[in-house]
């Protein structure tokens, strides 16, 4: 079953939401925010995604870093700062059981249906 993670009040994962219930796609949603996420979890994502993708680089929440913190995200210190502050991660985030998505393109969406 598909688990989407991400924050309820983000436009762009309700997007992802309203569409995941159009395609009739079987999910869980996970609100970070209401219910924080596990080490494990952060780190698998970590293991398994890219820096460049799963770091959200152009949100609020990263420009307000101070540079020692960004430079934190690049290195092994990322997991504490993630934990401390999801927002840092782009959402949506989709597990498909099989590997991740990240974010809610044309791209991504064809991967989810694919």
């Amino acid at each position: 079953m598909l688990k989407i993670y991400g924050i309820r009040n983000c436009d762009t994962v309700r997007k992802a939401l309203k569409w995941a219930e159009e395609q009739g796609l079987e999910f869980t949603f996970h609100d970070y925010r209401k219910d924080p996420l596990s080490p494990e979890t952060v780190e698998k994502w970590l293991s398994a995604i890219d820096r460049s993708k799963l770091v959200n680089k152009r949100g609020t929440t990263y420009r307000n870093l101070d540079d020692a913190a960004k430079a934190q995200l690049e290195g092994e210190g990322a997991l504490p700062l993630l934990l401390e502050q999801p927002t840092l991660m782009k959402r949506p985030l989709f597990d498909t059981g099989r590997g991740y998505v990240v974010g809610f393109t044309d791209a991504e969406r064809a991967v989810l249906l694919g």
